[in-house]
């Protein structure tokens, strides 16, 4: 029978281990310190909890078989959210890559080892004068023996300005487009690939459109002799929601996007583009004019222990064929 997936993507906001973590180095520890000022056991502990009660209402309750998150420090705190899973009965496990970001936050994915198993990780350097995320990308194997490509990205964010930082998002777009190209080179043209990720920027912004080849054709997209993306996040646009809030108006900065190999009739895996959606549990919304996410908050800003993180999770359902 076929196999249905339910994909899901978080920036977990501020997941850091405790502020005299013995696992920080030294250099990331002078860098950051003072910001995590106040957060010991009792806030990470909090953080968890919060942060586990929502994935695990996910996929109707069954939890998402693949997840992937971005802004968190370890993998040491990744296993203690896989650990606040336990109940959902799931073989999670965690692919993990530990990146060189200026702040120490990372991307990695949770999957469910008894659907999905790895077989090779590689973590693309994006250039840029300071230090950000690489872009990481996970080969897995189903249980029927195929190739799927998953691809988490965290992109430079706008702090400093929209316009004066537009510049290392189209870098971080090329890098992502170029090994969007690598991959169906190296693995075959038919590599279903679906990348994922808070990349900063809206669908309709060039790093997005120009560099990455993201668009919003689906006809296009299937026709095209380039590597292009279907960005999915398109027809969410027009509702007045996005993952993200700044000054009370709505971004839709966290995105899905898939190839080709995702959307032809005759292809073992199919993304439901309909199954696109935007995670809003009653809990995890600020009440009033603007539902907002609701951040728990930490480096520097004040916690909310009932709160979970500023952007909202998205999800989407993907089939493989027997």
């Amino acid at each position: 029978m076929p196999t249905t997936y339910q994909l899901a993507f978080w920036n977990l906001e501020n997941f850091f281990d405790v502020e005299d973590s013995p696992r920080r180095s030294e250099k990331l520890q002078r860098a950051i310190g003072k910001d995590l000022k106040g957060w010991g056991q009792a806030q990470l502990d909090g953080k968890v909890s919060q942060l586990a009660s929502i994935i695990r209402q996910m996929n109707g309750g069954l939890g998402p078989d693949l997840l992937g998150v971005c802004e968190v420090e370890n993998a040491f705190v990744l296993n203690l959210l896989v650990q606040a899973l336990a109940p959902l009965g799931r073989g999670y496990a965690v692919e993990h890559h530990d990146m060189s970001d200026q702040r120490g936050i990372d991307v990695a994915f949770i999957y469910d080892a008894n659907l999905l198993q790895v077989e090779a990780q590689f973590s693309h350097f994006v250039m840029r004068r300071t230090a950000t995320r690489d872009i990481l990308q996970v080969n897995f194997r189903t249980q029927k023996n195929r190739l799927f490509v998953a691809v988490g990205n965290h992109w430079p964010s706008r702090s400093g300005g929209l316009y004066e930082t537009a510049g290392y998002r189209a870098i971080a777009g090329e890098t992502l487009g170029y090994f969007h190209q690598r991959i169906r080179q190296v693995h075959g043209e038919e590599t279903p690939v679906l990348a994922m990720g808070d990349f900063n920027d809206e669908p309709f912004d060039r790093s997005l459109e120009d560099y990455a080849l993201s668009i919003r054709s689906r006809t296009k997209t299937l026709k095209a002799t380039n590597p292009l993306f279907l960005n999915l996040m398109w027809p969410l646009l027009g509702q007045g929601i996005g993952t993200h809030y700044f000054d009370n108006h709505p971004y839709m900065l966290d995105q899905f996007l898939v190839n080709v190999n995702l959307l032809k009739k005759n292809s073992p895996f199919r993304v439901l583009t309909e199954t696109t959606e935007v995670l809003c549990f009653p809990e995890m919304v600020v009440k009033g004019d603007y539902p907002r996410p609701r951040p728990f908050g930490g480096m520097g800003r004040k916690v909310d222990l009932q709160g979970f993180s500023d952007h909202f999770p998205i999800a989407v359902k993907v089939v493989e064929a027997d």
